[in-house]
């Protein structure tokens, strides 16, 4: 028996080629006069992308200032700048133009303009945030989904934690998502992105309470498109209906859509133990996923085999052979596959990390808020089991 469920996605999207002409109209209609420009690296600048959106925002006549130098994994001691920059210019409105670090980024400095306070209290969850001053996103990479979700991650230097911030404050007014802009991401960029919005259905998908029927066939529907467009992408990086397809995914994979009626939100305990290994190692984030996911589906697989089972038929397209532990194992290996397939790792070693085991302490005990939580619904994950998946990733 499913559960009832709220479904709430209010981001105004613009979709296809040519759509970032389209922004200042989109800022002023959402009440933007001064807007922050916030963005990563100089690609944005080379690719002549900013300077069209400045052009279309000096047409309008809104003032704009702009904030470069966001890196994945996006830190806190920029989100502060933001702040800074925000209230001594009167910026009313955050425009991110680039992809899922980036917009969470805008998301945190719109916390921080819009509350009193250190704004780490939040995502330390020592506060609750009043609101959020509102964000547009220009998307140039297809991967977290940020543009249409609740969700804000940061990392603080202080102690190398990761953190995300959940609440409906931050959602994007509008999501402008030309497909063409992403043709010039590199192979493992792109391939690390599709990992990302794999993972975020995934983990909705597997839970240890039932689903609804229509839910499982939509995500397992994006989970097979994201798998052709990465070999499509993975040949030729500039097709369109490829690039189309996974921008679309990302955004679906992670505005609530595919977890809509399941009795759980889903397990996520992949993303939390990603999260240590990002702050820690500051790892790309959907590769990072990539090489934990095997090591968490090893772990608990026996507890909902089933589930395994049916997702290997259904999203990988392997016949099950009427053992439910076995095509589980199967359903395991394929999906491995398939990373290894598109570049991505899947161990530590292939990430290119080795943690001590003083390290993988360390992140087991960050991992639960040292002491004070447990990861996942699937399987209950405490201090011991985190340990053990940490150790199997790092061993394999």
């Amino acid at each position: 028996m499913s559960s009832s469920f709220q479904y709430y996605a209010p981001t105004e999207v613009l979709f296809g080629k040519g759509v970032e002409e389209e922004t200042a109209r989109l800022v002023k209609a959402y009440g933007g006069s001064t807007v922050l420009l916030h963005y990563g690296s100089e690609s944005a600048k080379k690719s002549g992308l900013l300077d069209r959106i400045k052009a279309s925002l000096d047409t309008e006549a809104i003032r704009w200032v702009e904030l470069g130098g966001v890196v994945p994994n996006p830190r806190l001691s920029l989100v502060h700048a933001g702040i800074e920059l925000g209230r001594r210019e009167g910026v009313d409105f955050l425009l991110a133009v680039g992809g899922g670090s980036v917009i969470d980024s805008a998301k945190a400095i719109g916390y921080g303009l819009y509350n009193d306070g250190e704004v780490w209290d939040f995502y330390a969850g020592v506060r609750k945030p009043a609101g959020c001053t509102p964000v547009g996103a220009v998307l140039t990479i297809a991967a977290a989904g940020s543009e249409m979700s609740s969700s804000s991650v940061i990392t603080n230097e202080d102690g190398d934690l990761k953190r995300g911030l959940n609440t409906d404050f931050s959602r994007c007014k509008f999501a402008i998502m030309n497909p063409e802009l992403t043709y010039t991401l590199p192979p493992y960029q792109t391939m690390s992105g599709a990992v990302d919005i794999m993972m975020h259905t995934i983990e909705r998908y597997f839970i240890a309470g039932s689903t609804m029927a229509l839910t499982d066939e939509i995500a397992e529907a994006l989970l097979r498109t994201v798998i052709d467009a990465a070999r499509t992408l993975k040949e030729k990086g500039d097709d369109y209906e490829g690039r189309a397809n996974l921008m679309w995914a990302s955004s679906l994979s992670h505005n609530g859509l595919t977890g809509c009626g399941n009795d759980h939100r889903g397990d996520w305990a992949p993303h939390q133990l990603e999260h240590e290994m990002g702050g820690m190692f500051d790892v790309a984030h959907g590769a990072g996923l990539a090489a934990i996911w095997g090591s968490w589906a090893r772990f608990v697989y026996k507890v909902r085999p089933d589930r395994f089972a049916r997702f290997g038929e259904r999203v990988l397209g392997l016949t099950r052979q009427g053992d439910d532990l076995a095509d589980a194992e199967a359903a395991i290996d394929a999906l491995l596959a398939f990373f290894t397939e598109i570049g991505m790792p899947t161990t530590f070693s292939e990430l290119g990390i080795h943690p001590s085991s003083e390290q993988i302490e360390e992140m087991t005990l960050k991992a639960t808020f040292f002491g004070k939580r447990t990861l996942g619904d699937v399987m209950v994950l405490g201090h011991d089991e985190i340990r053990a998946i940490f150790t199997d990733a790092s061993q394999r």
